[in-house]
Order: structure tokens, then C-alpha cells, then sequence
């Protein structure tokens, strides 16, 4: 099945997450849920002179920021259909968490690569 919707995400600006929604059909109703909760104030209004492509816009409560990831699911309310996500990390870092072992993972790569780098010098 063919999605009525695409939702392109755009930026965070003063706590608020923003994304543009083009929809085959009218305006979308959108929630977003965190932690099995809606999250309040989620609006969409459509962008002056663009047929079909309208402004989502998300406030993040500061409520809900906490130490580890804070995964957000924007959903279509009508078709229950999954448009998107967007999480945000706070706090200390996960020992856990993916994003830390790449992380780590490119700074031992970084050596490597200095070191291999430097042997190729010496020895040519």
C-alpha cells in the first residue's frame, strides 16, 4: 500500500521539532506519542503557496527530557499509519547505547589510521 503522506524532517528549533508533511489528500491528523502518551500541542498548518505540503511542528516538553534516548513516533491518527520518528539523547552517555560504540569504533579507527599512516612514512 502506497503512503498518502511523506514527512520530511527539518530541524530542532527552541524546543520545538519541525517536519513538512506533503499529503496526496488534505491537511493530516497527526499525534505524537512518547512513552505510550500524547504529546500536547502538536500542530499542522498548511505552507502559504504550496498545495499539499504542510508544517508539522512538535513542542518538546522539558518534562520529558531525561538522561538516555527519548524516542518520539509521529503517527496519522485516521490510518494509525507511522509517518516518522525522531529521538533525542540527554545525560550521560549509554555504555549501551549504539551511537557511543560507533563513536568509539571511529576513534579507534582514527588511530589506526594515523598510526598505519605514519609506519607507511617511516619505512618508504
Amino acid at each position: 500500500m502506497i503512503s498518502e503522506f511523506t514527512l520530511t524532517k527539518t530541524r530542532i528549533r527552541a524546543g520545538v521539532w519541525e517536519g513538512v508533511i506533503s499529503s496526496l489528500k488534505d491537511a493530516p491528523e497527526v499525534i505524537v506519542i512518547h512513552l505510550e502518551k500524547m504529546v500536547a500541542g502538536v500542530a499542522v498548518t498548511p505552507l502559504p503557496n504550496q498545495i499539499g505540503e504542510f508544517l508539522l511542528t512538535v513542542p518538546i516538553p522539558a518534562n520529558l527530557l531525561n538522561d538516555g534516548v527519548q524516542t518520539f513516533v509521529i503517527i496519522e491518527k485516521n490510518t494509525e499509519e507511522t509517518l516518522g520518528n525522531f529521538a533525542i539523547i540527554a545525560g550521560s552517555p549509554l555504555d549501551d547505547d549504539l551511537r557511543a560504540e560507533i563513536d568509539l569504533l571511529r576513534a579507534e579507527l582514527d588511530l589506526l589510521k594515523r598510526a598505519f599512516r605514519r609506519h607507511c612514512v617511516e619505512t618508504s
